[in-house]
């Protein structure tokens, strides 16, 4: 009876030890992550690049109407291009920050949603729903095949003169940020701005 109750005793000491394990592993992988994820968007190679005129294409709009997308140049306007889908929870989630951006940048920039796929009836639902009937819906697939769209959400900056800043995968606020952080720094993005400082540094050192 004596050793069934010193096992039981060794064996939940095994279990909470264990536990404890997990736990450190956990937040050493979170801590890791921090540290190799990148600093700003991820940019795919592939369709427009950063520092062309983006080319002129006209988007059919969920309202029925069309939008082209080289309008915003001609009135100086830069634009947000965020393409995401109903279905994609990192999408919903980062609605609020670049729909806040809209605004704090609204003296020179047009924000622009657009997405492919699925039905009129369900891109309805998903503008009621998180409140966008403010800003261009399109639905276009000449419009992610120009900026070679893979993943989502992505996003793209287009400045005053129809010039794409930069475009990338963006899975955070600091994703999205980093478009106009690259922008004010004049870099295709903020991984090649670092990169350089990166190369200087290192030729400073030489």
């Amino acid at each position: 009876m004596d050793a069934l109750i010193v096992s039981h005793v060794v064996l939940w000491i095994v279990v909470v030890a264990l536990a404890l394990v997990v736990l450190a592993l956990t937040r050493q992988i979170g801590v890791l992550h921090e540290r190799v994820s990148p600093a700003g968007a991820l940019t795919l190679s592939g369709g427009v690049k950063a520092g062309e005129t983006v080319p002129a294409m006209s988007l059919p709009t969920l309202s029925g109407s069309n939008l082209a997308i080289e309008s915003f140049a001609a009135r100086q306007r830069g634009v947000l291009v965020f393409f995401l889908s109903p279905t994609c929870p990192v999408c919903k989630s980062l609605l609020p920050v670049v729909t806040r951006i809209a605004k704090e940048e609204r003296k020179w920039l047009d924000l622009v949603f657009a997405s492919d796929g699925g039905t009129k009836a369900e891109h309805e639902a998903y503008v009621t729903d998180r409140q966008l009937q403010s800003f261009p819906y399109v639905i276009s697939q000449e419009l992610g095949m120009a900026f070679q769209v893979g993943k989502l959400p992505y996003a793209a900056l287009i400045d005053e003169s129809g010039v794409l800043v930069a475009k990338g995968l963006v899975n955070t606020r600091e994703h999205i940020e980093s478009l106009f952080e690259a922008k004010r720094l004049g870099v295709a993005s903020i991984n090649e701005f670092i990169r350089a400082n990166a190369r200087d540094e290192s030729e400073v050192k030489a």
